[in-house]
């Protein structure tokens, strides 16, 4: 076998074997499974209003990316049950159809301006994401 033509097929081969591993489903899957990207910002200064305020000047501006279905901004509720988490300074939740609009916004320019222009804001995020059927019952 030719130096070119064996390098072509390892290359290739490798390439087949990572579609085996993918934690990622492919074809029809993807577009059928409601996804729910929620975010919990911790800002550095979480007592500073102007930051506060900073951030959800950028989460309205972030909601106007097209693949978002319905998005929502929250704080902390005060309700008081031992297994609530209150810790975060806002939250940021939004629905997309299927995994595939949610990769659309991950790349957004939209998306990525706010990370450059806001990411200063906070000291953490905690990201949870789920999939799961569109309505459940």
């Amino acid at each position: 076998m030719e130096d070119q033509s064996r390098r072509k097929f390892l290359q290739n081969a490798g390439l087949a074997s990572l579609a085996t591993v993918s934690d990622i489903p492919a074809g029809p899957e993807r577009t059928r499974e409601l996804f729910i990207h929620h975010v919990f910002f911790y800002l550095k200064e979480p007592n500073n209003a102007q930051h506060e305020a900073q951030l959800l000047e950028g989460l309205h501006k972030l909601a106007k990316v097209p693949s978002i279905e319905y998005a929502h901004i929250g704080k902390p509720a005060v309700t008081n049950r031992s297994v609530i988490v209150k810790d975060y300074s806002v939250s940021w939740m939004c629905f997309f159809k299927n995994i595939i609009e949610e990769e659309i916004y991950q790349t957004h320019p939209i998306h990525l301006d706010f990370i450059e222009s806001y990411g200063h804001l906070w000291e953490k995020m905690v990201v949870y994401d789920s999939v799961g059927p569109k309505k459940v019952g």
